[in-house]
Order: structure tokens, then C-alpha cells, then sequence
């Protein structure tokens, strides 16, 4: 049995196992919140490739794979720490930036679903942005739009 179980554990991951880079995290994450309401809206889909082209610098169909990519990561995950944990280690330029991305995604359809702004708060805290920042982002982003 003690055989069977050190074997269990010595297997190689699968790519599927592996922490995914922060391009492939960011998007991923993206494409869960557009989600997380029920419906997505072509706002939101424009805004996630907009977001990724000009934030990573990637053409057209770059983004299309990493969407694509991001969408089958998303339905095969349970929770956000895969995703968080690479990102929590990034500068914290770069983590209030993907706040920001994320925020630009929830106002894409001009509304702040409360699951969406239940889901920045927690990617916020897993990636170590303080109630503080992440509220002065969403202020920053929204501007007009109804909350």
C-alpha cells in the first residue's frame, strides 16, 4: 500500500498541474469574472481581449488562444489560489494593475454585479491589495457607471 501511495505522488504533473504563467492567470481570472454574474456580455469579451492586447502587448491571435486557453483552465479549477498565488508574488505596480484590469472588466456592462465585486475583493486579498487600494481603483474605473 505505502508503495502504491509514493508512487501516487511520483508522478509527473501534467502541464494542467503546473502554475500557470501571469499572462495565462490574468486571463484566466478575467474570463471567470466576466462570467461570475450569470451572463457575459459582448462589452465584457471586448474588454478582455482589449485588456490583454494592450497590457501584455499581444496580437490578435495570441489573445485568441490565451481566451481560449484561459476559458478551459477556468472550467477545470475549483478555486482562484492556482492562479493567485504566481501574481501574489509580482510587484505591487503590477498586482494594483490587474485590479484595475479587473475592475475595467466588472463596469464593462456599466454595473457592479455584487459577485463580481465579491470576486475582486478576494482575488484583492489573495494577492495582497488592501481594502483601501482596491477601493480607490474601483472609484478610479467607475466613474459614470451605475453601481
Amino acid at each position: 500500500m505505502f508503495d502504491a501511495i509514493s508512487r501516487l505522488f511520483a508522478q509527473p504533473r501534467s502541464e494542467d498541474d503546473a502554475p500557470p504563467d501571469a499572462k495565462l492567470s490574468v486571463a484566466t481570472l478575467l474570463v471567470h469574472l466576466a462570467a461570475v454574474d450569470g451572463v457575459v456580455t459582448d462589452n465584457e469579451r471586448d474588454t478582455i481581449t482589449g485588456i490583454l492586447t494592450a497590457h501584455f502587448g499581444l496580437a490578435g491571435d495570441e489573445v485568441k488562444r490565451l481566451v481560449a486557453e484561459a476559458t478551459r483552465r477556468d472550467a477545470d479549477s475549483v478555486d482562484f489560489y492556482k492562479f493567485t498565488a504566481a501574481l501574489s508574488r509580482l510587484d505591487e505596480t503590477e498586482r494594483l494593475a490587474i485590479i484595475r484590469l479587473m475592475w475595467q472588466v466588472v463596469y464593462a456592462d456599466g454595473q457592479n454585479h455584487e459577485l463580481e465585486d465579491n470576486m475582486v475583493w478576494r482575488v484583492a486579498e489573495l494577492i495582497g491589495i488592501s481594502t483601501r487600494q482596491r477601493t480607490v481603483l474601483r472609484k478610479q474605473i467607475r466613474g459614470g457607471a451605475g453601481d
